[in-house]
């Protein structure tokens, strides 16, 4: 990154604005969204056998069943918290490589409280909803897909967003957060022909999608900066 030299008697507002376009480009230069997206793309394509093989289901008779996602809660907060810390990493040695420093440290801890949110809201309704069977009406399905762990990537996409000023990467995570919360099932009744299991997969398979489109277009948008 290169800057120019403006004299001391130079005009205010060229000053103000120079100051202006430097920080811009000091807020791109540390940008490497496009990582941390397919760092998180990659864990949520990673999941998925977890969460398949991880499942329990019991079905009765006649024809009720019970199921328990063992699996969510043995893979996604290991797999998040280092997914965080390598993104992390990334950035401090991308900010280095550029003479630049990294504010990279806020996304970390909102990604690692947000695993521990979803982790301690699953292990209370795994050991409540079984003696407490109960429908809940759409608004708490809304809020349950957004404590899955994709939902709370979307959150913590949020704060770096914030932390960037990243105008795309705000509205990529809108985006992204209206196909956590909506549900997904492309179209199909999954429980008779797929079983239990498979119900769950489209959420997943949607967002990890998204979240590879979203560091393809990042990267190129990158590229084309250069």
């Amino acid at each position: 990154m290169t800057t120019e030299s403006v004299p001391a008697g130079g005009d205010p507002r060229r000053l103000l604005s120079d100051v202006r376009t430097l920080a811009h480009r000091v807020r791109r230069d540390q940008r490497v969204t496009w990582f941390a997206l397919l760092v998180l793309a990659v864990v949520t394509l990673a999941g998925m056998p977890f969460d398949w093989y991880g499942m329990k289901v019991h079905c009765a008779p006649g024809g009720g069943c019970e199921f328990a996602r063992r699996g969510v809660l043995l893979y996604w907060p290991p797999a998040l918290l280092l997914a965080y810390a390598a993104i992390a990493v990334w950035y401090v040695r991308a900010a280095r490589a550029r003479g630049l420093g990294a504010r990279v440290l806020p996304y970390a801890i909102t990604g690692a409280l947000t695993t521990a949110l979803f982790t301690a809201a699953w292990v209370a309704a795994a050991l409540y909803f079984p003696s407490h069977p109960q429908r809940f009406p759409e608004w708490v399905l809304v809020f349950d897909r957004l404590l899955t762990p994709w939902g709370m990537i979307g959150v913590a996409l949020l704060v770096l967003a914030r932390l960037e000023r990243n105008v795309p990467l705000l509205a990529f995570t809108a985006g992204y957060l209206v196909l956590v919360l909506a549900p997904v099932t492309f179209g199909m009744d999954f429980e008779p022909r797929w079983g239990i299991r498979a119900a769950f997969l489209p959420q997943q398979i949607v967002s990890a999608a998204a979240l590879l489109l979203g560091a393809a277009g990042f990267a190129l948008a990158r590229r084309r900066q250069r």
